[in-house]
C-alpha cells in the first residue's frame, strides 16, 4: 500500500479507537516514527496528512533537517538521547520525549538557556521496570517533574512510556492503565503547572488503540504507517 492510504487507514483506527472510548478524536496525536525513512518518505508522508515526526536517532534526524524534509510538520525526539548529543535538537524538535535522568534534563535545559529557547518535555518512565530498557521509574517521576519546574530552560509537557512487548492483544492494557493513573497523579502533584502537563504519549502500531482507550493523547506509529523497517546499519 502507499504511504497515503497507511496514513488514511492509521487515522480512521485512531478515529474509531477514540470514539470507542467516548474521546474526542482531535485529542489524540499521530506521531509518524519515521526511523531509517528516507527525507522523500518522510515528505511523502507529510503530503498525506502527517502533522508530526519523531526521530529515534539524532544522526538521522540531523540528515533530515538539512534536507528540508520535515517541512509542514513538527518534529519530536522519541529515542534514547545522549548528553553529548542534546545540542543538536534544542531549539530545533518541539519535544523531546525521552527524559530520564536529572543529569539529561539538566543538560537540555543549560543548552535551551543558551540557545534563548523553553524546550518541551516529557519524562520518560520505564513503566515494565525492564532492565533492557531506559526510562525512569515510577517512583521517581515526582522528583523529575519538581526538578523541570525549577530549571530555566525546559517546561514538562507530560510523560512517556515503551511497555514490555504484548505476547497477547491486550497485553499492554495494564501498563497503559497504570501511566495514566501515573499522569493524572503527578498533574495533581504538580497542580501549581499542571495546566502545562498535557500529553501522555503511549502505544505503537501494535497497541495504539488499546493505549487510546487507557488514555493516550499521542500515539507514535511506524510500520503500520511504513511497512517493516530494512535492517539498520551498524555505524548508522
Amino acid at each position: 500500500m502507499s504511504v497515503k492510504t497507511c496514513v488514511e487507514a492509521v487515522q480512521a483506527r485512531i478515529r474509531a479507537a477514540a470514539l470507542a472510548a467516548g474521546r474526542d478524536p482531535a485529542e489524540i496525536t499521530l506521531v509518524a516514527a519515521t526511523k531509517v525513512q528516507t527525507s522523500d518518505t518522510i515528505r511523502e508522508a507529510i503530503q498525506a496528512g502527517i502533522t508530526c515526526c519523531g526521530e529515534n536517532r539524532v544522526q538521522e534526524f540531523n540528515t533530515h533537517w538539512k534536507d528540508g524534509a520535515y517541512e509542514g510538520a513538527e518534529v519530536h525526539f522519541i529515542g534514547h538521547l545522549q548528553k553529548n548529543k542534546v545540542k543538536y535538537l534544542v531549539g530545533k524538535v518541539s519535544l523531546i520525549e525521552s527524559i530520564d535522568s536529572e543529569g539529561l534534563m539538566t543538560a537540555v535545559s543549560d543548552r535551551a538557556v543558551k540557545t534563548g529557547v523553553v524546550q518541551d518535555i516529557l519524562i520518560e518512565v520505564n513503566i515494565g521496570g525492564e532492565a533492557s530498557k531506559s526510562g525512569a521509574a515510577p517512583a521517581e517521576v515526582e522528583a523529575l517533574l519538581r526538578l523541570a519546574a525549577d530549571l530555566p530552560g525546559v517546561r514538562a509537557r507530560g510523560l512517556m512510556a515503551i511497555p514490555p512487548v504484548a505476547e497477547q492483544p491486550g497485553e499492554n492494557q495494564r501498563y497503559f492503565r497504570e501511566m495514566y493513573q501515573l499522569f493524572v497523579d503527578m498533574r495533581g502533584k504538580m497542580a501549581d503547572n499542571g495546566e502545562c502537563m498535557d500529553i501522555l504519549s503511549m502505544g505503537m502500531s501494535g497497541d495504539f488503540e488499546d493505549a487510546i482507550a487507557q488514555g493516550a493523547t499521542q500515539v507514535r506509529v511506524g510500520t503500520a504507517l511504513f511497512g517493516q523497517r530494512p535492517p539498520m546499519r551498524a555505524n548508522g
